[in-house]
């Protein structure tokens, strides 16, 4: 399955036009412990929305070429350098550098759990992954919390691969790199996700 999802995203990298098999549920997502948000804010337990995720992972190139560098370029577009250059002002070039090669690894880890959970992921990924203003709204959209109206990373994780994939993710950072570099993760991501929100007046 996973080789599938790697041959129809590298087609997707090329036409970003093809169709697959839907999301067929996330008993093996829900299987796992669920505790509460480890950095504050509401946890969601809705089904995730895999075909933004898939959009996210084809704009950063694709499983086999991921690079956190080339998301934020789509995302930004003509402010990526500058969104870049706002967060090593913000957080210095050692956190910057640490936010990059956690993301990176977020991906690889997402996917590798996604094929040992044999979850089944969409060929089509929505929005467009090289609409940088559709893909920024819909990330920003699946941090807003129903309930309260306010925007969360967490809550922006948990939509996107499900809660408990992403405590498990959290844990697999915290192995690597140490929990500190979790936390620097999730801070640094909030500050894009706001910065794309005044960018774009989502």
């Amino acid at each position: 399955m996973f080789h599938r999802f790697a041959a129809s995203c590298a087609a997707l990298c090329l036409s970003v036009a093809c169709a697959g098999p839907a999301f067929a549920g996330d008993s093996a997502m829900t299987s796992m412990n669920m505790p509460d948000a480890r950095f504050g804010g509401s946890v969601s337990t809705a089904a995730p929305r895999l075909p933004t995720t898939l959009s996210l992972v084809v704009a950063g190139g694709c499983p086999t070429d991921f690079k956190t560098t080339t998301l934020v370029g789509v995302l930004a577009g003509s402010n990526a350098n500058a969104e870049v250059a706002g967060l090593t002002k913000q957080f210095g070039a050692p956190t910057v550098k640490q936010f990059i090669t956690t993301f990176d690894f977020v991906i690889a880890d997402t996917l590798r759990l996604v094929k040992e959970n044999n979850i089944v992921l969409p060929a089509a990924p929505v929005p467009d992954p090289k609409d940088g203003k559709a893909l920024s709204a819909a990330l920003y959209n699946a941090g807003v919390d129903g309930t309260t109206g306010t925007y969360n990373v967490e809550y922006m994780l948990d939509n996107l691969v499900s809660h408990p994939l992403h405590v498990q993710i959290m844990k697999d950072i915290d192995a690597k790199y140490g929990v500190a570099a979790d936390a620097n993760y999730h801070i640094a991501l909030l500050q894009v996700m706001k910065d794309l929100k005044a960018a774009y007046a989502l």
